[in-house]
């Protein structure tokens, strides 16, 4: 291979190191590789020297912790160790801007501090999602300010990342490997590169316009799927029918190689991807002269959810005479996915600042998300226990389905909370048993097409 050593296992430098970069990272470094971490955020490097993990996902800071005061795994600030590196992951973040066009400054500061360092031989992955021919036609041009030429003097491909929170260290030892190469030889090598360093089957295509197409196929089907799911939520609650059962019934059907696959409503999609991958799909094709106009109708769905949300618990407290000025929500949950603690664009900010204006008195618990974040994002102190924060409250609204709540004993909390009291739920799913259940309690129940 001519952009991969023959004799030796290859050694990786990861030039941004948060959630992707590190899971990656340790995860390469455990399979025995060696491997740099860089990011410009000393304190980062700092708390990663010392063992600290900053990313909660299962298993990790375990797997961190195992690789402290090992040669496997390196952190630096600096690029010097890119020279003595044969393969070179990007994995820089690559938000939106408010014209909803990709922002990639951080990505050609990097390639900018890359081009001068890279040498002959060297492998170049961008893991970062871009629009398609951001690749060939942005990160190429810059490399090759450096002086060598690519395909020629190193590879480069396009990989996506395309792992589920909370299930990242499995995934990566599992999933197929998207690669695109700006040439054959590119391709050939990426893929050789994580046959042995993962083990896992890797899909070649042309180019890495595809693989950049691909990633951002994976989102968009996704969000529409979701966006379907809590349409027929609210089809759902203007027929008293349960969204569940429905869903149930229509992913029974087959069709194409599997089935009708319909995902579950909620009260609305968050996180880094979901939120902002169709909009650079949809900027890149407006930029052609294509429409799309799905993304623009599936966001505007996924994002009513939290209005809708925080609607339909003042409707069943207004039902139950409770005004808004005297009544207690509970909000139990507030990451944008169910056993995380992860807050970036979480719907339940949205769901907590309606309930706010209306003047409903908020208490917030997530027993996994952090208290000072989660303070500086809502406004709103932190209950330190789910006893505390149930007191005296005249709604229960489960918006982030976590472990702990999904074992709740109601027949305890009917002494705390102010009866009759409901219960909203957001993303826990309750059984019918469950829901059956708490209504003999006295709780009312409503959800989401529930």
């Amino acid at each position: 291979m001519r952009f991969l050593p023959d004799s030796r296992e290859p050694t990786v430098a990861i030039v941004g190191f948060g959630y992707v970069g590190c899971c990656l990272g340790v995860t390469l470094a455990g399979q025995g590789l060696h491997v740099t971490g860089i990011d410009r955020d000393a304190r980062l490097i700092a708390q990663l020297e010392e063992g600290r993990c900053h990313i909660s996902e299962p298993g990790l800071a375990e797997a961190l912790t195992g690789l402290r005061g090992t040669s496997r795994l390196t952190f630096s600030t600096g690029y010097d160790a890119i020279e003595s590196a044969d393969v070179i992951v990007i994995a820089v973040g690559t938000p939106i801007g408010e014209d909803r066009s990709l922002v990639t400054r951080q990505l050609e500061e990097v390639c900018a501090e890359l081009a001068p360092r890279l040498r002959r031989g060297h492998l170049v992955v961008l893991k970062s999602t871009v629009a398609p021919g951001t690749t060939r036609g942005l990160v190429r041009p810059l490399l090759e300010a450096g002086g060598l030429v690519q395909g020629d003097d190193f590879g480069l491909v396009f990989c996506p990342e395309r792992l589920s929170e909370g299930n990242a260290l499995s995934e990566l030892r599992a999933l197929p490997i998207i690669v695109g190469g700006c040439d054959p030889e590119s391709t050939h090598s990426a893929t050789e590169f994580w046959k042995r360093a993962l083990d896992v089957p890797a899909w070649e295509y042309t180019s890495p316009e595809v693989a950049e197409i691909v990633k951002l196929a994976d989102n968009w089907w996704i969000d529409h799927n979701i966006a379907l799911a809590n349409d027929l939520a609210r089809l759902c609650d203007a027929f008293q029918v349960d969204v569940l059962e429905v869903i149930g019934g229509a992913n029974s059907l087959p069709k194409g190689g599997g089935h009708v696959n319909i995902l579950l409503p909620s009260v609305g999609v968050g996180g880094y991807c979901l939120t902002k991958d169709p909009w650079i799909t949809w900027n890149a094709a407006r930029q052609h002269g294509v429409r799309l106009r799905t993304v623009e109708t599936v966001r505007a769905v996924n994002d009513a959810m939290p209005g809708y949300t925080h609607e339909t618990i003042r409707a069943e407290l207004a039902r139950a005479g409770r005004h808004p000025d005297g009544a207690k929500v509970a909000v139990l949950g507030a990451a944008f996915k169910n056993n995380t603690g992860d807050l970036r664009s979480t719907p339940v900010k949205p769901v907590v600042d309606g309930l706010l204006a209306a003047g409903v008195t908020v208490s917030l618990h997530d027993p996994l998300a952090d208290a000072a974040e989660l303070r500086a994002l809502t406004g709103v102190e932190p209950s330190a226990s789910l006893e505390e924060a149930v007191t005296g409250a005249h709604c229960l609204a489960v918006l982030a389905g976590h472990e702990p709540f999904q074992q709740l004993d109601f027949a305890a909390l009917r002494e705390r909370v102010s009866m009759p009291c409901l219960i909203f739920d957001g993303r826990a799913y309750y059984p019918q048993e469950t829901i059956e259940h708490v209504r003999r309690l006295g709780f009312g129940y409503r959800g989401i097409g529930r």
